[in-house]
C-alpha cells in the first residue's frame, strides 16, 4: 500500500480548526512552512497580506463575533479618508456580556447589534454598511461621514452596476440611530444624517456641495438634467433657477473617451446659456476654497442679470 501524500498546507491564513479538517498534525503548525499570527490562527510562510482572507480566519477563529469599523467599511468598499483608506487594522466586534480571546494587534470590541445589522459574505460575517456608517461615526469627521452616507443612499445606475436599489435610504439610516441613541459617536452621526443627500455620485462631489455650505452659498440641487428626458446631459450640481452647472472631473475623466463624452455635456449647457464651471482633484486639494468664490462670483452675475428670472428667495440672496 503507497503511502498517503502528507497534507498541504493551506494558500491563506487558518484556524487550528482548518488545521485538523485537513489532517494537519500539530508538529507541522511548529515548522518553518507556518507562521503563528495569534492564538488558533496561522498562515503560510511568506504570505502576502490580504485584507479579506486575513479577516475571514479572524472571524472563523471568533465565534459569534463580527468584523466590524474600518475592517468592514474597507471590505465593503466604503468611502474612507486617505490615512484609513489603505489601513490593514483589524477590528472585530462581539455582543456585551460574552467573553472572548484577547489577540495581539487586533482591535476588539463590545457593543450591541441587531440581527439585521450584520450580514454573510460567503465564510466572513461583517457588519451591515449602514450600521458600519454608524460604528464609523466616533473616528470619522463630520464631513468624512456625510461622504460615506451620501455613497449609502445613493441611487445605482443600472448601466454600471450589479444592483438596482441604494445601500440604504434616509429613513433606515434615522432608524438605526434611534436604536442606538447611547452609542459613542451618534451626536455627530445625526449631524451627519441632516447633511446626507440623495444625488452624490463621488466623495469630491460631496466635499464640494459641504464647502459651498460652509462659505454661506445657497444649498445646490443635485443631478441637474438639461432637459427632461433620460438621455439629457446632466450636472453635478448646480442651480437651475440660475442656469448655473457644476462639474467635479475625477481622475478617470483623464480617459480620452469620457474628456470627448465631458466637452459635449458641457457644451450642451453652455449652449442653452447656462454657466459651466467645472472642478478638478486640484480643488479638493485646496478644499474648495478658490471653487466656492468662482460660484459666488457666477451668482452675482446671475442675481444682476436682467435675462434671467428671479429665482432665490430673499434670504439666499444675501448668502
Amino acid at each position: 500500500m503507497e503511502p498517503q501524500p502528507a497534507p498541504l498546507i493551506p494558500e491563506r491564513p487558518f484556524t487550528v480548526g482548518e488545521a485538523q479538517s485537513r489532517g494537519l498534525p500539530r508538529q507541522r503548525l511548529r515548522g518553518k512552512e507556518v507562521e503563528g499570527v495569534s492564538y488558533g490562527i496561522y498562515r503560510p510562510f511568506g504570505w502576502n497580506f490580504e485584507l479579506k482572507e486575513a479577516a475571514r480566519a479572524l472571524c472563523a477563529a471568533s465565534p459569534g463575533a463580527w468584523i466590524s469599523h474600518s475592517t468592514a467599511a474597507r471590505l465593503h468598499q466604503l468611502i474612507l479618508p486617505p490615512w484609513l483608506g489603505d489601513s490593514n487594522d483589524l477590528h472585530i466586534s462581539r455582543p456585551r456580556h460574552t467573553s472572548g480571546v484577547r489577540r495581539r494587534g487586533i482591535n476588539a470590541h463590545k457593543m450591541t447589534a441587531f440581527p439585521d445589522e450584520t450580514e454573510l459574505d460567503g465564510e466572513l460575517r461583517l457588519s451591515t454598511r449602514a450600521r458600519t456608517w454608524l460604528d464609523m461615526a466616533r473616528v470619522l469627521s463630520l464631513a468624512d461621514l456625510v461622504c460615506m452616507g451620501d455613497q449609502l443612499v445613493r441611487i445605482p445606475r443600472a448601466i454600471f452596476e450589479d444592483r438596482e436599489e441604494p445601500y440604504a435610504t434616509l429613513a433606515s439610516l434615522r432608524a438605526i440611530l434611534d436604536r442606538h441613541r447611547n452609542l459613542q459617536g451618534i451626536v455627530r452621526a445625526r449631524d451627519a444624517l441632516e447633511l446626507v443627500r440623495v444625488g452624490s455620485d463621488s466623495g469630491p462631489e460631496t466635499l464640494l456641495r459641504l464647502a459651498m455650505i460652509n462659505a454661506g452659498l445657497p444649498e445646490p440641487d443635485l443631478q441637474i438634467k438639461l432637459w427632461d428626458r433620460d438621455d439629457a446631459p446632466s450636472a453635478d450640481a448646480g442651480y437651475r433657477d440660475r442656469r448655473i452647472a457644476l462639474q467635479y472631473d475625477g481622475a478617470h475623466h483623464l480617459d480620452e473617451v469620457q474628456r470627448h463624452s465631458d466637452r459635449r455635456r458641457d457644451r450642451a449647457f453652455r449652449d442653452a446659456g447656462w454657466t459651466v464651471l467645472v472642478f478638478t482633484q486640484e480643488d479638493v486639494a485646496d478644499g474648495f476654497e478658490s471653487a466656492t468664490l468662482l460660484i459666488k462670483r457666477a451668482l452675482r452675475t446671475a442675481w444682476t442679470d436682467p435675462s434671467i428670472e428671479s429665482g432665490f428667495s430673499s434670504g439666499q440672496r444675501k448668502a
